[in-house]
């Protein structure tokens, strides 16, 4: 069979089909090199805002720390206006303590409970726990923790009345 020259359809001829391609081609190596030019400028960008990002997230951990320090402050603040004063009450109260301060209570070599403010005479020992806001699970935590501090106390053969307070400051 012999081949047959094909006629563009549309009047064009080989030079102009040609040269149509080389600009093509020329412009496909432009495009190229701008979306290089972009993925470029795009990493770098990347690049600063994941170093933006990790600054951010270090300021945010001080902060936070800071802020948390802040709050134990305040907390260790209140119990000792609380502790200032709570002498004065319980007296008038009846109940005359000899003993008081924060207390850990350490069972090998581990805190099993910790008090803001541990109240103590001959007959009653007094676990005392500070709030400036008093939830249900703060006065739940606090059952819990006079139960291990009973156990501890019951260990060492202390039998002393336990009473446990939730104060709201």
């Amino acid at each position: 069979m012999a081949e047959m020259a094909i006629e563009p359809r549309m009047g064009l001829n080989f030079e102009q089909v040609w040269a149509a391609l080389m600009e093509l081609r020329e412009s496909q190596k432009e495009s190229d090199r701008l979306l290089k030019e972009s993925r470029a400028d795009f990493d770098r960008c990347m690049q600063e805002t994941n170093k933006q990002m990790q600054e951010t997230d270090k300021e945010i951990k001080e902060l936070s720390k800071n802020i948390g320090g802040l709050n134990n402050s305040l907390g260790k603040l209140i119990e000792r206006m609380f502790s200032a004063q709570a002498w004065d009450k319980f007296d008038a109260l009846d109940y005359e303590f000899t003993k008081g301060g924060n207390t850990k209570f350490i069972e090998n070599k581990r805190i099993l409970a910790e008090v803001d403010i541990f109240l103590e005479n001959g007959e009653y020992a007094m676990p005392v726990e500070v709030k400036t806001y008093l939830r249900a699970e703060n006065v739940d935590e606090h059952i819990e923790r006079i139960e291990r501090i009973r156990g501890y106390m019951d260990k060492r053969g202390d039998k002393r009345r336990l009473v446990g307070l939730c104060l709201v400051m």
